[in-house]
């Protein structure tokens, strides 16, 4: 039932010649909690006949189910309560929570206190250019663009919103220069003769576990938190192979509170297999692994952990990655080698040695737990590129000798 009038009329019930518009009251319910009917007000309508037609408008979508009362909630409030739906899903690492608080921080300096209601498309997709004129990178903006569709959606699924203001946005790329293209720089990783010399130098000068440690990075390419986590039932020394199935978890260094994860994606999850060097050392690390435990057998945090602290207040407890970089960084300062080389740079040296003895992108892929990665991709084509203009030139120095 609707009710048409003109509120400001100050014609006083004569035939009204003041010019002022139209307004429809229609019913849309009843109040949950009261039990009291709900109304619909809406006025600015110039004349009778187009206040009914969107009344009727109106009375359409009540009566198909199809009306949503949209909330007068602010952006940020949504944001944050969407957070707590999303971290409540029960899949979602704490990482990747992280990871979305920084993204809500981006969007609201766009739309803080704007009501959801409010915020329009040409808004949002005028939010997502200023990024990128910014200077952010592509990546930390479809990052904060998948962070807000998500938080639409929600709000179009919970009837506080009617269409979603994000979703025929367009994600602008930047074109590449040839000036950037040429000064792409090729990942840090070492060469063979290098990655001889710095195993050398971890076995001689490296502090306890450091050997072990950078030797079974550089013969899989494992990721720092895969290392971390790795636990010696995760090792099969018959079928000489490691299952990796999560990642170390600890954003505060706070060596109690590590916490153990799903990898970082899905194709993380994997076997590789190791060489008898590896198999070898880590027999002999374990060995010594159990003199540790025998002497700390009262106070040892015996998580079962392959690369433990003996450190005498907290033995057991695992490596954390800040850990590794430090030892890295003294082993390639004693080898005087590049200082700005990284644990996850034996990952991009995994890559070109097995690019060197001829595997194919799939299989190092794979081997390395990755979907699709470009860096790794990079690398892989800068091997195999230099590996042609080598049997380009070994045979043209055949030829010359016919």
């Amino acid at each position: 039932m609707a009710h048409f009038y003109k509120p400001r009329c100050k014609c006083k019930g004569k035939r009204c010649t003041c010019g002022a518009s139209w307004a429809y009251i229609v019913d849309i319910g009843k109040d949950p909690k009261t039990g009291k009917r709900k109304q619909k007000k809406k006025s600015g309508f110039r004349t009778k006949k187009a206040a009914e037609a969107a009344a009727a408008v109106l009375q359409n979508e009540i009566n198909q189910g199809l009306y949503v009362e949209e909330s007068n909630v602010t952006f940020e409030d949504f944001a944050y309560e969407w957070l707590s739906i999303y971290k409540e899903t029960g899949h979602i690492k704490e990482s990747t929570v992280r990871i979305r608080k920084h993204e809500i921080k981006r969007l609201l300096g766009y739309f803080a206190k704007l009501k959801l209601k409010d915020i329009t498309r040409k808004q949002y997709q005028d939010a997502i250019n200023d990024l990128m004129r910014r200077g952010y990178k592509r990546n930390t903006i479809d990052g904060a663009h998948r962070t807000g569709r998500m938080i639409f959606k929600k709000a179009v699924e919970l009837d506080l919103l009617k269409k979603d203001p994000t979703e025929y946005t367009h994600v602008p790329k930047r074109q590449i220069t040839i000036e950037e293209l040429e000064e792409q720089k090729l990942p840090k990783y070492l060469e063979k003769d290098e990655l001889k010399h710095f195993l050398t130098i971890a076995n001689k000068y490296g502090l306890d576990q450091d050997y072990p440690i950078f030797l079974l990075m550089s013969y899989t390419g494992l990721r720092s938190g895969e290392l971390c986590a790795l636990k010696w039932k995760d090792i099969d020394f018959n079928d000489k192979t490691i299952s990796i199935s999560k990642t170390y978890y600890n954003p505060t260094n706070n060596r109690r509170n590590y916490k153990l994860l799903p990898p970082k994606t899905v194709t993380s999850v994997r076997v590789i297999d190791i060489d008898d060097i590896v198999i070898k050392e880590l027999n002999k690390h374990r060995i010594a692994q159990k003199e540790t435990i025998m002497k700390n057998r009262d106070s040892y945090h015996n998580g079962n952990f392959v690369f433990a602290s003996i450190d005498e207040d907290l033995p057991g407890y695992p490596f954390y990655i800040k850990k590794i970089e430090n030892r890295m960084r003294r082993i390639l300062k004693i080898g005087q080698l590049n200082h700005e080389l990284t644990p996850h740079s034996l990952r991009h040296t995994h890559t070109s040695l097995l690019a060197q003895a001829g595997v194919s992108l799939p299989q190092i892929m794979e081997r390395l737990g990755h979907k699709d990665e470009e860096t790794t991709k990079y690398v892989y084509l800068h091997v195999t590129k230099e590996m042609k203009k080598e049997a380009s030139q070994k045979f043209k120095a055949l030829m010359e000798n016919l």
